[in-house]
């Protein structure tokens, strides 16, 4: 009895663990549109529906959503690997979660 409630208490314990690093992952769509904006748009064309960018070497966000394989994970990655083109940007992993969500709801259906 002893070792099923330290198995069941450990359980909840992962499960709401579990729960709060995927919350955390997620971020916010609506934060990282208004960090978009400010930051990525000088180059990228940022909202839904342009089809093209200021630099025309920038992908749209749209088109980098619609990617085929494109991930959270995927995208974590692009956003902190140089690129030639683009700037060096240091974004907290709070930004980089936003931004992230932001992208990923641009994702064509």
């Amino acid at each position: 009895m002893k070792h099923t409630l330290i198995a069941a208490v450990m359980g909840l314990a992962f499960a709401q663990l579990t729960g709060q690093i995927s919350a955390q992952e997620m971020g916010d769509a609506k934060k990282g549109a208004t960090l978009a904006q400010s930051v990525c748009a000088e180059c990228h064309a940022v909202s839904n529906g342009e089809t093209r960018s200021p630099n025309p070497k920038a992908p749209t966000f749209t088109s980098v959503a619609s990617t085929p394989g494109m991930t959270e994970m995927a995208l974590r990655v692009w956003l902190q690997s140089p690129h030639p083109t683009m700037p060096n940007l240091m974004l907290d992993e709070g930004a980089k979660d936003d931004v992230t969500a932001y992208i990923l709801s641009l994702k064509r259906k």
